[in-house]
């Protein structure tokens, strides 16, 4: 049997940008047409899952990169120390490729020199520390079945994987559902932004070393979530 557990929570934030746009300013949403105050799900999810790192082990955890073949290289050299980091990245980004998820070369720090391309997955992917241990180990022992290294995909989700889901553009039999969903945080009430004028004083000539403008708010957000139980 499944149960949802509703969450609700209203909670003010002080004078501040907690989640800007492209432009930098606060996000908004125009809801009850009125302008509110916004925080996106998606930064919510994210200052979750850096908490959940107080909460539970690495072993239980994920991580969400486009160099998670790194994390599979370190996983490959611990198990066979004779393989180098470099050349751990290389296996490990062509099990990746061998699965369906899509790679592109792109430069280190804007370099063009050709030893400072490097080779990532097209979007972000959401892999498990289990399921980049498992991924290792087929590796290191040779497996060329493409289906087991799916199934190692699919595997021991990490408690955050099952919680918010994974979206794999490049092959969607690697979705997961997820657990949780997470609203946009509103505000209850009408919200203008304004612009802070600041300077950084200077101790020694004592004049403004630096000078700019902000754009805040400040709001009681209306946060809404919830969580499917099975029991």
């Amino acid at each position: 049997m499944s149960i949802y557990v509703d969450i609700h929570v209203l909670q003010t934030v002080p004078p501040s940008c907690v989640n800007r746009d492209d432009m930098g300013s606060p996000k908004t949403a125009v809801y009850g047409g009125t302008r509110r105050a916004r925080v996106s799900s998606q930064a919510w999810k994210h200052a979750m899952r850096k908490d959940f790192k107080k909460i539970f082990s690495v072993e239980e955890l994920g991580v969400r990169s486009r160099e998670v073949a790194k994390q599979i290289a370190k996983e490959i050299v611990a198990i066979d120390s004779t393989i180098s980091e470099e050349e751990g990245i290389k296996k490990a980004t062509k099990a990746l490729k061998d699965v369906g998820i899509k790679t592109e070369i792109v430069n280190k720090k804007d370099n063009t020199e050709e030893n400072d391309k490097i080779e990532q997955t097209k979007v972000l992917l959401f892999i498990s520390n289990k399921q980049a241990k498992a991924l290792a180990k087929l590796i290191c022992d040779g497996v060329k079945d493409k289906n087991a290294y799916k199934k190692a995909l699919k595997d021991n989700p990490s408690v955050d994987i099952a919680l918010f889901g994974r979206m794999a553009a490049s092959d969607p039999t690697l979705n997961y559902d997820a657990a949780a969903q997470v609203a946009h945080a509103i505000s209850t009430h009408v919200v203008n932004n304004e612009y802070d004028y600041f300077t950084a004083g200077d101790d020694l000539n004592e004049n403004a070393a630096f000078l700019d403008t902000i754009e805040y708010n400040s709001s009681t957000l209306y946060r809404y979530a919830n969580v499917n139980v099975t029991v």
